[in-house]
């Protein structure tokens, strides 16, 4: 990756909430916008094209496909985003998503998969989001859209209203999780039996972070260097650092460990697409609960673009000269 397209960012909104029950998730991208994110990366010396926020549209008796709930309106919504990230991604420039829910991840890396067909992910959850719809138990599609992206499980696929566009697109070992701590009896079974690499909570704080990105950064890209994708739930994070979120887990990610997730992905040079997901104002007890996702949500997004948390632009660096 050249240091011009590393230095060039196109932004999408994606208020989008039809994944998951809760509504007020449409609310992340305007909130992330307003704590000043577009004139933060230009202080970052980014080249910053904003694709603005995209309109979604209901669609009308969207029944349900067995337990699945809104698929039409879902599937419709992650081919649109798809579209838009492959645009981004064809004009060179590394593509940021605001969400909505993590349903649309599905059009996130389907469509980062259209322009790099050999990209990589770094999934950094709460949850596994790999039940099938024979397995989720709420229906909810913001669980779901790993399942419809990976190609070992195509034959589990039905053929669901609305999704007939998506063509997985990454292989079980091209993703690693981090962050797990409540992952379905069903998905326990798909990412065991399919090698799936993860690190619950148990071996983030077993190896610390620093070992977990060292043996992530080495797995997917130690042998080949491709482009990496992340997809960052923001309730991968403690609730003490983001509580306005969906599906909150107690013990999740530190503020700390999150930073030094996005730090480390910006220091390869490989970084290619990032979405942040599920910030959902709404949910937050109090003003301050708001602020705290909203700004947490912001400076992990920052640094996946290099800055340090020393205050400096990470590849601004120099060593000055005192002769």
């Amino acid at each position: 990756m050249t240091e011009r397209t590393r230095r060039a960012v196109g932004i999408i909104g994606a208020p989008f909430s039809k994944g998951q029950p809760r509504g007020g998730v449409e609310e992340g991208p305007i909130h992330i916008r307003r704590a000043g994110l577009l004139e933060k990366l230009e202080d970052l010396e980014y080249d910053v094209k904003d694709y603005g926020d995209l309109h979604f549209a209901d669609v009308p008796r969207d029944e349900p496909f067995q337990n699945v709930k809104n698929p039409r309106t879902v599937g419709q919504a992650t081919e649109k985003l798809a579209n838009v990230v492959s645009e981004v991604k064809r004009s060179g420039r590394v593509c940021l998503t605001l969400g909505g829910d993590h349903s649309l991840a599905v059009g996130t890396i389907a469509g980062h998969a259209m322009v790099a067909s050999d990209l990589c992910v770094v999934w950094v959850d709460a949850h596994a989001d790999i039940n099938t719809p024979m397995t989720s138990p709420s229906g909810n599609l913001h669980g779901q859209p790993v399942s419809f992206l990976i190609k070992e499980l195509k034959n589990k696929m039905p053929d669901i209203p609305g999704f007939s566009w998506v063509k997985p697109c990454i292989s079980a070992k091209d993703i690693v999780y981090i962050g797990l701590r409540d992952v379905d009896p069903g998905e326990h079974y798909i990412l065991k039996s399919l090698g799936i690499r993860c690190y619950s909570m148990t071996d983030v704080d077993r190896l610390t972070i620093k070992k977990v990105m060292e043996e992530t950064i080495e797995y997917l890209v130690g042998r080949k260097s491709r482009p990496i994708h992340l997809s960052f739930d923001i309730d991968g994070l403690d609730p003490s650092a983001a509580p306005a979120t969906g599906t909150p887990v107690p013990g999740g990610l530190t503020y700390r460990e999150g930073m030094y997730i996005t730090e480390q992905l910006y220091n390869t040079g490989l970084l290619s697409a990032v979405d942040m997901m599920e910030v959902n104002p709404s949910r937050g007890e109090s003003e301050r609960d708001i602020q705290l996702t909203v700004n947490t949500a912001l400076n992990m997004t920052l640094s996946c673009f290099g800055k340090a948390r020393e205050g400096f632009h990470a590849s601004s660096l120099r060593i000055p000269d005192i002769s």
